[in-house]
């Protein structure tokens, strides 16, 4: 037992006063004479034993009365040495990702979370509480209860130990305070095993909500394929866990129109593909829909086709352009092909990829010329020429980087391997390919190369990159060597160009790093925007002198069909999804360890935490028992005889 107020015991000193006004009373008996003296003398001793019985009695309930007033002033109380004297910290997470639409016993699991913790915090007690989107340090119940009832889902799941490392950052260090921290969530499985990096002074609770049912359906991927009659298709894959689902609707939508429908069965922990017909140089704001009532954030999945980007390229021969012409054609590009003599430097600038096919001498004009460029993000292509002049050559290319052309060898070479996993191949190839007829050269430069993309059979660099500029370390016209006849003439160029200027996919993922192009010449003070009838925003952005390079991250923040705007005029659309990560509905199984505790339900928390903590005061015990002693004195004095 404590006291809040001990310095009021010491009044129990005072406790002595009674106990010496009972020992030495001054009052004595007096004696009467009688003519019976013996009847007398027997009713005298009888009175004496009485008094003195009812006066011990009565000196014994003033003093328990009195002790009893005593220590109510004191204010005794029950309660742990841990926490007497010392103020309360608590640090809240409550995790809103959409995993948390998941429906519990008593609803989503999120809206309950927000309903208990509500009902739990007192009126006076200072929380700092976060999400995965908001953050309210040192606010009470009142400052937070509209802003937790309007709370929103968030696409961004933060890690587990980052969320345990910004709770404390939210703590104080001081040593006088009991900290908690609180983490509420459903704890869904991740690509990692789940571990807490906790420490000893502060207090770890995790909350982890229960849906009643895993079943989710979910639109899980779309990407378009060519069938073998050469109709534009799109690939859609659906998931579902926990449950069969059966003849779910799925409809596809070009903006609010309905194009397409159909019903599909997925089974269990499975996945299905389906498709749907597109037509050809069609703009869609595409959006493919299923029905599913348990968690609908994935229940949507949009996909943005615009009317194609035509490349515009620049090429400078002096060989036959002829293969240039074929790969380079008119549905896909813009093509401008001359000789150095015939050259406009101005297309130059306005180009997005230039090649350099088989100039047997650079002028330090074209030189200069085309390092402008590539500082610009456009990107070379270099082809030399047979005996050409090696020192215009070394010249040019060490105004990329210190990868270079040496010495011209005449020596046949095959062309024996392919980097597979180099970007320029991306999707090309279904398997890797070995045993295909290695083209051959008759004459090549040994080169000095880092990022080669194909290469003879001794390992040096047929074609190498070296930041913007693309180089072929061989002529490729028929007399040095057959490669115009290989398949891999056409996916290389064709690619070598697609690739410089990033086209938009059909959908990006929020929270991935995403970079796209877009071909427009922007003024010095041109900003390009990002907008839907959600969100407004203004990207990342480079502006080159023939377009600008878009990069995104962590916004947008919501699912949708962005216009790409140039002030008020749109240029393109532009779809993003969420990561369907969030779809699984997989958890840890956590259990109470000695780094934290585990609960099932805010509620019960709270009452567990109001248990360690509650102060039991007795002081109103006391002065209830002090009343009692002065009754029970009362009676003594009233009816004892």
């Amino acid at each position: 037992m404590q006291f809040k107020h001990p310095e009021f015991l010491y009044a129990l000193f005072a406790l002595i006063i009674p106990i010496l006004v009972h020992l030495f009373q001054l009052r004595r008996f007096q004696k009467v004479d009688f003519t019976n003296v013996q009847f007398l003398k027997a009713v005298t001793i009888q009175t004496r034993k009485s008094s003195q019985l009812k006066k011990w009695l009565t000196l014994l309930t003033r003093l328990l009365a009195l002790a009893a007033i005593v220590l109510a002033f004191a204010q005794p109380f029950f309660a742990s040495e841990e926490i007497v004297g010392k103020a309360n910290e608590t640090a809240i997470y409550l995790d809103n990702s959409f995993s948390m639409q998941a429906k519990g016993s008593k609803g989503p699991l999120l809206k309950r979370a927000v309903q208990e913790l509500l009902s739990n915090l007192s009126e006076e007690e200072t929380i700092s509480l976060f999400t995965n989107s908001e953050t309210f340090n040192q606010v009470s119940k009142k400052d937070i209860q509209n802003d937790l009832l309007q709370i929103d889902y968030s696409s961004n799941q933060l890690p587990y130990n980052a969320v345990y490392l910004k709770a404390k950052q939210l703590l104080s260090t001081s040593k006088e305070t009991i900290k908690r921290v609180i983490l509420i969530s459903d704890f869904q499985q991740k690509d990692e095993g789940f571990e807490l990096l906790t420490d000893a002074a502060s207090k770890t609770h995790l909350v982890q909500l229960q849906p009643v049912t895993r079943q989710n359906i979910a639109v899980d991927s779309l990407y378009l394929q060519r069938n073998i009659n050469n109709e534009l298709m799109l690939q859609i894959k659906l998931s579902n866990t926990d449950a069969n689902a059966e003849n779910t609707s799925l409809a596809l939508y070009n903006e609010d129109k309905l194009i397409a429908k159909t019903a599909v069965s997925i089974p269990k922990n499975g996945s299905v593909n389906t498709e749907f017909r597109l037509d050809e140089n069609t703009k869609i704001n595409g959006r493919v829909v299923l029905e599913d009532p348990a968690i609908t954030f994935d229940n949507s999945r949009y996909f943005t086709i615009n009317t194609p980007e035509k490349i515009k390229v620049v090429a400078i021969n002096e060989a036959n352009d002829t293969f240039i012409k074929n790969i380079y054609t008119q549905d896909e590009f813009e093509l401008i092909s001359s000789s150095l003599e015939n050259l406009n430097y101005n297309d130059i600038s306005n180009a997005n990829i230039v090649l350099v096919n088989e100039i047997k001498q650079i002028p330090v004009s074209l030189t200069n010329a085309l390092k402008s460029f590539t500082d610009q993000g456009g990107t070379v292509c270099f082809i030399p020429a047979n005996d050409g002049d090696l020192a215009s050559y070394q010249q040019f290319t060490s105004g990329f980087s210190s990868e270079g052309l040496l010495t011209e060898k005449k020596q046949e070479k095959k062309i024996t391997t392919i980097n597979f996993s180099h970007p320029l191949y991306k999707g090309v190839f279904d398997k890797r390919v070995a045993n295909f007829q290695y083209p051959k050269v008759n004459t090549y430069y040994q080169a000095n190369a880092n990022n080669v993309v194909l290469s003879y059979e001794d390992s040096s660099p047929f074609l190498y990159k070296t930041n913007n500029l693309y180089v072929f370390t061989a002529a490729i016209n028929s007399e040095n060597s057959n490669f115009k006849n290989s398949p891999l003439i056409v996916p290389t160029l064709y690619n070598i160009a697609k690739q410089s200027l990033q086209l938009s996919d059909i959908s990006y993922t929020i929270g991935q790093n995403n970079t796209y192009d877009v071909a427009i010449s922007l003024g010095q003070d041109g900003i390009l925007s990002l907008v839907s009838d959600q969100e407004n925003i203004i990207p990342l952005q480079q502006s080159f002198s023939t377009k600008v390079r878009i990069t995104t991250d962590e916004v947008p923040t919501r699912a949708g069909i962005y216009a790409l705007q140039n002030k008020n005029d749109i240029i393109k659309h532009v779809s993003y999804n969420y990561d369907s990560s969030e779809s699984d509905l997989q958890y840890y199984n956590l259990n109470t360890t000695a780094d934290y505790e585990v609960t099932e339900s805010v509620t019960t928390l709270f009452d567990q935490i109001k248990e360690e903590t509650s102060i039991q005061e007795l002081w109103k015990w006391f002065i209830i028992f002090a009343l009692i002693f002065l009754l029970i004195e009362i009676l003594l004095l009233k009816y004892l005889k």
